[in-house]
């Protein structure tokens, strides 16, 4: 097989930027999407079907982000297996996931009916954005096995450093989604139900795509190795760190809704500034999470191979690229948000109150990027239980700050609780990461 059993040795910053820069250009097409998205569904004159497309989206956002941990666990682990040469078992993590992201979705498609009502018990809306919401969800639905099989098709190909694939299969898509998009709701006229239509080809084509990129681990018998894969040893290892890292999400998850839900209660014009902020933190995201995910592949293969001059090299080599992106992104925000700012709202007021917070998201990446970082290196090494203990301890001093800080400074207390979480994030992390080095044979 290529590349699933010779792992380079040398830990080089070429290494890293050939695994991070196709991420970081693949997760700057997702916005694009979204933007298309609605813009085509705005060209249909009324205020409901643009709800209901944003509507629709996020609550499949929020259902398939639970397996979530199926791409992190699949890239830490693989990236082992990967590191000990064990080719069998390399295959076997790309089986197992694709069966619990095919029958994860086949179950959603089942129980789509409860899912719609739980959904708009707990997010109400109006009969009209309601009845387009649920003709878009009706139909992408179908699409769920293919999405989240594709978390596992992602992560497997970080593990075997392969990220220029992820950024075709991105690219693939988002230019099949807009371009069906453009034809099915412009040129057809199908409305919403056109953008689901699109959506939905996009992403089992994506999954066909995805599989053919993973194709020389069918290329042998392994992937036919029902005991290898059904292994209970393996398993248990692979739902071991899948529910640490749930866990772990769900926690963070919990943090950033808070954040929200504690800027509304601050008025409608500091909530709808937050809300443009929070953008520059997605930014941020998109564009450490290359470097981040270079850490988990290289940290997973020098685990492995029980490597600890390749660990600590892949650590630093690949958080100084994270440093320097933070860097990168903090200048930026400082010098030029106020322009980003302006381009997302027409609203004096609410351009003012960003601005006011503004330094906050200038600050954020730079004091961030750790947190990032051990995030990326702990799953390489699939530590997801010391991850997951201190997430609990940060989500705690980020209470303790809000506790503190927000009835006296308001809107400024609770951007600071933020960054506060974040940086308990890093130094948690940190305070662990000898023990890791510890472990790891010479």
């Amino acid at each position: 097989m290529n590349n699933t059993s010779s792992v380079p040795e040398q830990v080089s910053h070429r290494r890293v930027l050939t695994i991070a820069a196709p991420i970081v250009l693949s997760n700057a097409t997702v916005p694009i999407l979204g933007a298309v998205d609605t813009g085509v569904v705005g060209q249909m004159g009324m205020a409901a079907p643009i709800g209901a497309v944003g509507i629709g989206a996020v609550i499949l956002s929020a259902v398939y982000w639970i397996f979530g941990f199926l791409r992190m666990g699949t890239t830490g682990l693989a990236a082992q297996a990967r590191g000990e040469g064990d080719q069998g078992e390399v295959v076997a993590l790309l089986m197992r996931g694709l069966m619990i992201g095919g029958a994860a979705g086949a179950m959603f498609v089942l129980l789509q009916v409860p899912l719609m009502w739980a959904a708009f018990t707990l997010a109400p809306a109006s009969e009209a954005v309601e009845g387009y919401a649920r003709a878009y969800l009706s139909i992408r639905i179908w699409g769920a096995p293919a999405t989240i099989a594709l978390y596992a098709v992602t992560g497997w190909l970080i593990a075997m450093e392969r990220t220029r694939g992820i950024l075709v299969l991105q690219l693939w898509m988002n230019g099949l989604n807009i371009g069906l998009d453009l034809w099915f709701v412009l040129g057809l006229g199908w409305g919403v139900e056109g953008v689901a239509v699109a959506t939905l080809i996009a992403e089992v084509s994506g999954l066909g795509l995805g599989l053919w990129l993973c194709r020389d681990a069918f290329a042998g018998s392994a992937w036919r190795d029902r005991a290898a894969i059904f292994n209970p040893n393996r398993l248990r290892r692979m739902l071991s760190v899948s529910g640490d890292i749930l866990v772990r999400s769900v926690l963070l998850t919990g943090a950033f809704t808070s954040f929200l839900f504690l800027g509304a209660g601050l008025g409608d014009v500091t909530l709808a500034a937050n809300q443009i902020l929070l953008q520059f933190i997605e930014i941020t995201a998109y564009a450490l999470d290359g470097f981040a995910f270079s850490a988990e592949a290289l940290v997973g293969s020098a685990v492995g191979s029980k490597n600890r001059v390749a660990l600590r090299r892949s650590a630093i080599v690949t958080s100084q690229w994270g440093a320097a992106g933070a860097l990168m992104l903090g200048a930026t925000f400082w010098f030029f948000g106020w322009i980003l700012i302006d381009l997302m709202t027409t609203a004096p007021d609410v351009r003012t109150e960003a601005r006011a917070y503004l330094y906050w998201v200038a600050l954020l990446p730079i004091l961030s990027v750790a947190s990032y970082m051990f995030d990326g290196i702990y799953i390489g090494a699939t530590w997801t239980r010391q991850m997951m203990q201190a997430m609990l301890w940060s989500v705690a001093i980020y209470i303790l700050a809000l506790a503190l800080l927000l009835p006296g400074l308001g809107n400024h207390g609770l951007w600071a609780s933020l960054l506060i979480l974040n940086i308990a994030r890093g130094v948690t992390l940190w305070a662990r990461y000898p023990r890791l080095e510890a472990q790891v044979s010479q």
